[in-house]
C-alpha cells in the first residue's frame, strides 16, 4: 500500500513539476502566450488627456474600467494667484477633479471614491458646501482628513477613484 501512494505521489509530483516548467496554460490550450498579449491595459496619460512622459507624477492612469486621479490640489494647473479661501480653493480642486475624470471617460455621478486633505480641519464646512453643488444626486464615498500643510499653499487637496462609463 505504501509503494502504491509513493508512487501516486511521485508521478503527482514529476507531472507538477512538468506544467510547472512548461506552463500549464500552453500545453492545455492553443492560446497565445502571456508575453505575446497585447500590453497589461493600463493607460497613464496627462493633464490634456494624452500619453503621459515620464514625470514624477501621472494625474490620470486607467486601468480594467476605472479610473484613478491622482492627487488635486488648487495650484496644480494653474500657480498663479487666486483668493486664500477655502471655497475658491475647493471650487477650482474640484473642476481639475471633474476635468480628469471626464478625460478618463467618467462623470461625477461615476466617481466611487474622494480622499479630501485639509490644510485645517476648520475648513471642513466650507469644503463641504462647494463638495455638494458638484454631488446633486448623492456623493461617492469619502475620506476627509486634516493634516499639516499642501504642497503649493493650496487649502485642498482631493484624489479620487471612478468607473469609466463612456469611450
Amino acid at each position: 500500500m505504501l509503494s502504491n501512494l509513493t508512487s501516486r505521489r511521485s508521478f503527482a509530483g514529476r507531472l507538477a513539476s512538468l506544467f510547472t516548467g512548461v506552463g500549464a496554460v500552453s500545453l492545455l490550450s492553443n492560446s497565445t502566450p502571456v508575453a505575446a498579449q497585447a500590453p497589461s491595459g493600463v493607460q497613464k496619460l496627462d493633464y490634456e488627456g494624452k500619453t503621459a512622459g515620464n514625470g514624477f507624477i501621472t494625474p490620470l492612469v486607467i486601468h480594467n474600467g476605472t479610473i484613478y486621479i491622482a492627487g488635486q490640489g488648487a495650484h496644480s494647473h494653474e500657480p498663479g494667484e487666486f483668493p486664500m479661501d477655502i471655497e475658491t480653493h475647493t471650487k477650482k480642486v474640484m473642476e481639475n477633479v471633474k476635468t480628469l475624470v471626464e478625460r478618463g471617460g467618467g462623470t461625477m455621478d461615476s466617481i466611487l471614491q474622494l480622499t479630501v486633505y485639509l490644510a485645517d480641519i476648520d475648513f471642513y464646512e466650507g469644503m463641504n458646501n462647494v463638495f455638494k453643488t458638484y454631488f446633486p444626486n448623492g456623493g461617492p464615498a469619502r475620506t476627509t482628513v486634516a493634516i499639516a500643510a499642501l504642497p503649493g499653499k493650496s487649502l485642498v487637496e482631493i484624489n479620487c477613484i471612478a468607473a469609466v462609463v463612456k469611450k
